[in-house]
């Protein structure tokens, strides 16, 4: 008797349509994308204050940085 194989509508190897256990990296990848849409969304509506955030995040690292030499210098 013949039988029909399915058609393969992706690659061999790829990631679509997830197999078992899969899940929770589709999940991963749609939330990455979804925040990445966010940001850019954000930046596009109010660029003063996405300007701030990144400003202040600077300031955080740099302020983090600071200490963290001041560490390593008081142990030599």
């Amino acid at each position: 008797m013949y039988r029909r194989r399915p058609a393969r509508l992706v690659a061999a190897g790829s990631a679509w349509p997830p197999e078992e256990g899969n899940g929770a990296t589709l999940l991963k990848k749609v939330l990455i994308w979804l925040a990445i849409a966010f940001v850019v969304f954000y930046v596009i509506q109010r660029p003063e204050d996405a300007a701030g955030i990144v400003r202040s995040a600077g300031g955080a690292l740099s302020d983090a940085a600071d200490s963290l030499s001041a560490f390593v210098e008081s142990l030599v």
